[in-house]
């Protein structure tokens, strides 16, 4: 949270519009009460997050001149279908175990209309579990480049 706080005015001063990805929607609700509480405009999609307030949620964010700085999404929930072309920073929380989901989430900023060279923050705590899992799915992605995509 204190690298977000950092982060965060900075990405704002510059004009970024940025995507935050956690696998847990409960520290969605967490990112989501200090967003409320610094003043950040936001929009959100988690699992629970229907289909008409989804497309509205997007619409809003990427409008020409939105006021909407950060899309707060559930990392499994910002699956396919999702266009967020007007972000230009991708800041994933916490990572997933697969590492295939991550580069799906990143791929909502990467997409057809995308105007500014996109930036990606993958947050992790040292000398934790979390990094043996970063770990773990860099050498399932290597093992993925080296088997499937070589035929």
């Amino acid at each position: 949270m204190v690298l977000l706080d950092k982060l965060l005015p900075k990405l704002k001063e510059r004009d970024s519009r940025v995507l935050i990805f956690s696998q847990m929607t409960r520290l969605l609700d967490i990112l989501e009460d200090y967003l409320l509480y610094r003043g950040y405009q936001y929009c959100r999609i988690d699992g629970n997050t229907g289909g008409e307030e989804r497309d509205a949620s997007i619409e809003t964010f990427n409008q020409p001149g939105s006021q909407k700085f950060i899309f707060l999404l559930s990392t499994r929930a910002g699956g396919l279908g999702i266009n967020l072309a007007t972000a230009d920073v991708v800041i994933l929380y916490d990572s997933d175990w697969n590492p295939q989901v991550d580069l799906q989430a990143q791929d909502r900023a990467h997409r057809i209309g995308q105007k500014k060279e996109v930036q990606v923050f993958r947050f992790c705590t040292e000398f934790a579990i979390e990094e043996k899992v970063i770990e773990r799915a860099y050498k399932k992605l290597a093992l993925d480049a080296l088997v499937i995509q070589q035929g």
